[in-house]
C-alpha cells in the first residue's frame, strides 16, 4: 500500500504581521532565480509612491501563487460576481477610487 501522508504545518502569525498592510499598487521584477514582488501605496496629490512590503521568492513559488490566486479569484467571482476592472463600462459604479484632476 503506497499512501502519501500529509504533514500538518502550524502557521504562526504575529500581531504586527496580522494587522496587514494596505496596498493599491504593486511592481514585479525578476531574475533567472527569483521574483521580487513589491506592494505599496499611491496617495492622491503626492508625487511619490511608497513600498511597504517586499516579497522575494523562487519562480516555482510565484507560479504556484499565481495558480492559487486564480483559483481563489474564480471562487470569489462565483460567489460575489465578476470583479470589474477600472475603465470597464459599469452601470452602477460608485465613486470609489482615484479620479483624475
Amino acid at each position: 500500500m503506497n499512501t502519501k501522508q500529509q504533514k500538518k504545518i502550524n502557521v504562526k502569525l504575529d500581531e504586527k504581521v496580522g494587522e496587514g498592510v494596505y496596498s493599491n499598487f504593486f511592481m514585479i521584477s525578476y531574475s533567472q532565480s527569483e521574483f521580487i514582488l513589491d506592494f505599496g501605496r499611491i496617495v492622491p496629490g503626492l508625487p511619490d509612491a511608497k513600498v511597504y512590503s517586499r516579497v522575494m521568492t523562487t519562480p516555482q513559488h510565484v507560479k504556484n501563487f499565481m495558480n492559487i490566486l486564480k483559483k481563489n479569484i474564480d471562487m470569489f467571482e462565483k460567489q460575489h460576481g465578476e470583479i470589474k476592472m477600472a475603465g470597464q463600462n459599469v452601470e452602477h459604479q460608485k465613486g470609489v477610487g482615484f479620479k483624475p484632476e
